[in-house]
């Protein structure tokens, strides 16, 4: 129910509020042009491929809907049907003639409504006039007839961008919250908004980037990444970590860990409490991190191949100097893991067998279903994206940041909208969002190519479909045990593609699904008891036989991985100290190269 101990929304007042907050707002943006404020950039790869995407699929979609004026007459005529029926129940739940009886649902994750003024009669129809129009339109694309797989996913992921725009918590007049709080603040949180909206412009060069967190509240090697080690290598793509032993003893074989070069690596190392590389070390595990260079324009030309062989590699290498260990496990997360699979059918022809097990975490090797990304992926997008990094040198991160984003435009879009802008207030400080606010620049070479081979092409699943250093790479020449995780709900690498590519690899794969998302899954400690995990000892040929041979497990899945990579790495040794080697120490952890931001060259 609504709170019974705030004012009620008078609408005149609200009004008047209104009224002097656009007076006072007109002033700092005249104050604000004045003084030279750039203006708004509305280019960029990600928006320009949208806006063509975007009216091509509107197109067909537009075909497809007249080719059968019955069924668009029997669609309209069920919107009506659903618009009278709502007004009947809300007309008779305000006079008393019927019970307040329930329309269209939202469902019940959805935050934008949680609030209670939602449920005054009044915002309560808006709301379902909101839910009962966008679901109309969600099933109009997925029951136009004539239109391919691939134009209908596009045409699907478009509508749910235009109806989440709409959403009427977007908008000050409609959102209850936004009105109660300007009325009780005397419309300082409009004007609070305003300003976090000029600072987000100028932060980003012209750029509309809403802060999704309290950047003051968090230090790299300070209260984020901070596990003691220090860089014991680098080159020109990446700084190799070793960090420091919290145990007596360690596993012999030590842990190469090959995070995503689209973001940084302190995913994995947040803080104490939520460090999975400080539990690696808890469990006796001498571990290696590469951390990969924030690309400027002088690394244009860096291939997929160079990562390959400047990052885990060359990380090889500097791991038998640094401890006299030529057997490493390998972990990949993302991106990582698909380069950690690809070294290894690299390493496989010629019969190099330093990686004794691979684990890799939401990583692709079958593109053929890559989820909403897909969106973004024909020859016309990405022949106009080659053309965007022609010029740069690089793919820049906010571009990144975007098409990221736009998978889960509620969550990462229109919420900090709302409570930045609309209701004036400071993002709260959120480690995660930290980390996912600093994104890095893409190659222009590495990233054609990844884009075109793995995601337009799906060429790496196929014997030789892509060659690295001369040397076809076939992934079932890979024989040695691998560990594949996945997570339910991931809008980045969905879990039946990634278990499609769990298969490929020709040796003793085991294969574990977590609960939530593409990074909540990974990074979830056991001591948070969050979420489930399903585990199943055999790989059947399709995701749907194994999901029903699955068990499911309470917590974490750590600890069955734990259990799987302890019988394979090797017995104990004393502890390693980074330093004590051949490798001589270059700056304490985490490095100078995650500390290059994407506005540094």
């Amino acid at each position: 129910m609504p709170n019974q101990n705030s004012a009620p929304l008078e609408p005149g007042a609200v009004l008047e509020e209104l009224a002097q907050v656009a007076q006072q707002i007109q002033g700092q943006m005249q104050d604000a042009l004045n003084g030279g404020w750039q203006q708004p950039v509305v280019d960029g790869p990600v928006l320009n491929s949208m806006a063509g995407g975007l009216l091509q699929a509107l197109a067909v979609f537009n075909q497809s809907l007249f080719a059968d004026p019955a069924r668009l007459l029997q669609a309209q005529a069920k919107l009506w049907e659903g618009y009278a029926q709502l007004w009947q129940r809300s007309v008779g739940a305000l006079t008393g003639q019927m019970p307040p009886a329930a329309g269209p649902a939202s469902a019940p994750t959805d935050r934008r409504f949680r609030a209670d003024d939602w449920q005054l009669p009044a915002f309560d129809l808006i709301r379902q006039c909101y839910v009962l129009s966008s679901q109309w339109l969600l099933e109009q694309v997925a029951g136009a007839g004539d239109l391919d797989p691939a134009t209908r996913h596009r045409l699907a992921f478009y509508t749910r961008q235009f109806a989440d725009a709409l959403s009427p918590s977007n908008f000050v007049a409609t959102n209850p919250q936004v009105l109660r709080a300007t009325v009780e603040s005397g419309g300082q949180n409009l004007l609070h908004g305003f300003r976090h909206l000029l600072e987000d412009m100028k932060r980003g060069g012209g750029r509309l980037e809403p802060r999704m967190t309290d950047a003051n509240a968090f230090e790299v090697g300070v209260n984020i990444a901070a596990t003691p080690g220090k860089v014991v290598f680098q080159n020109a793509l990446m700084q190799l970590i070793q960090y420091a032993p919290v145990t007596d003893q360690v596993y012999r074989r030590p842990l190469l860990v090959v995070p995503p070069w689209i973001n940084k690596f302190y995913v994995m190392d947040l803080q104490p409490k939520n460090s999975l590389v400080g539990w690696w070390l808890e469990q006796g595990y001498t571990v290696f991190m590469i951390s990969w260079i924030n690309p400027g324009p002088g690394l244009a030309d860096k291939s997929f191949e160079d990562y390959m062989i400047e990052g885990p590699l060359a990380a090889l290498d500097a791991i038998e100097q640094a401890c006299g260990e030529r057997e490493v496990n390998a972990v990949g997360y993302c991106i990582g893991g698909t380069l950690l699979i690809s070294t290894l059918a690299y390493m496989a022809a010629s019969g190099d067998e330093r990686i004794k097990s691979a684990t890799t975490f939401a990583s692709l090797l079958d593109f053929s279903e890559p989820g909403d990304l897909g969106v973004f992926i024909d020859e016309d997008q990405i022949a106009a994206l080659e053309g965007k990094m022609a010029g740069a040198g690089y793919l820049d991160s906010a571009d990144m940041a975007t098409a990221f984003n736009l998978l889960r435009a509620n969550d990462l879009i229109w919420s900090f909208f709302v409570n930045n802008y609309l209701l004036g207030r400071n993002p709260a400080p959120f480690d995660l969002l930290f980390w996912n606010a600093d994104a890095t620049r893409m190659p222009a070479a590495m990233h054609s190519f990844y884009l075109r081979n793995m995601y337009l092409h799906n060429r790496l699943r196929e014997s030789g479909g892509i060659t690295l250093v001369g040397v076809p790479i076939d992934l079932s020449k890979i024989t040695l045990p691998c560990y594949f995780v996945a997570t339910v709900e991931d809008h980045i690498a969905p879990w039946r593609s990634v278990y499609a590519g769990a298969r490929l690899p020709g040796g003793k794969t085991r294969f574990v699904l977590s609960g939530s998302g593409h990074i909540a899954g990974i990074i979830n400690p056991p001591a948070a008891h969050k979420y489930q995990h399903w585990t199943c000892d055999s790989l059947p040929a399709s995701a749907d036989e194994w999901q029903a041979q699955a068990t499911a497990h309470g917590g974490s899945w750590w600890p069955d991985w734990k259990f799987w990579l302890g019988r394979r790495a090797g017995g104990k040794v004393m502890a390693r100290q980074p330093g004590g080697s051949q490798l001589p120490i270059l700056e304490d952890a985490p490095g100078s190269y995650v500390r290059m931001t994407s506005h540094q060259e």
